[in-house]
């Protein structure tokens, strides 16, 4: 009993971990000013901890890490409509990049990417779906380009991140 309330213990602080550390991460990017002419092209950093997450406690716990920092950082910094852009891309973002580690097919770099195209075509989908106009996928491609570039190097930090986390985990028991 014992050791079962106490690996629960340890997996609730790492969701907490990985949860703060996406949020510091949101809070750095929107620092960052990216000199883009087309809107809504980010660096995707609190994707590090998605991609990290998949490897680290799975997709039902980088769910409930996902959520829990978009909601946290809408209260904090956005409103409802930030969180449900944010939930819009995350989630069938993070839907893509889970099957795609469940069947094997790609390596970290290769998920990220995908994960980056999904969020994208999930928020300009839910963002056609607001203004009841389908003139915002004229920003797709872009969109999907600025995606790619930036999943590529999430997906290399989001790996290296995952494996050293996972050694730290493994040597501590």
């Amino acid at each position: 009993m014992k050791k079962n309330t106490s690996e629960r213990t340890e997996r609730a602080a790492l969701y907490g971990l990985l949860t703060a550390l996406a949020m510091v991460l949101g809070f750095v990017e929107s620092l960052i000013p990216i000199p883009f002419p087309v809107p809504g092209i980010r660096l995707g950093l609190a994707n590090l901890v998605t991609v990290a997450g998949l490897y680290l406690v799975g997709i039902r716990g980088t769910a409930a890490v996902t959520v829990l920092r978009i909601v946290l950082t809408g209260l904090s910094f956005g409103n409802p409509y930030s969180m449900a852009y944010g939930l819009s891309g995350s989630l069938l973002s993070l839907l893509v990049m889970a099957a795609a580690k469940k069947r094997q097919w790609f390596s970290p770099v290769g998920i990220s990417i995908l994960g980056g195209i999904a969020h994208n075509v999930g928020q300009v989908s839910f963002a056609a779906f607001i203004v009841r106009t389908a003139g915002v996928f004229y920003y797709l491609p872009a969109l999907l380009a600025a995606g790619c570039a930036a999943g590529a190097v999430i997906g290399i930090v989001g790996g290296i991140l995952a494996e050293r986390i996972s050694q730290f985990l493994k040597n501590r028991n």
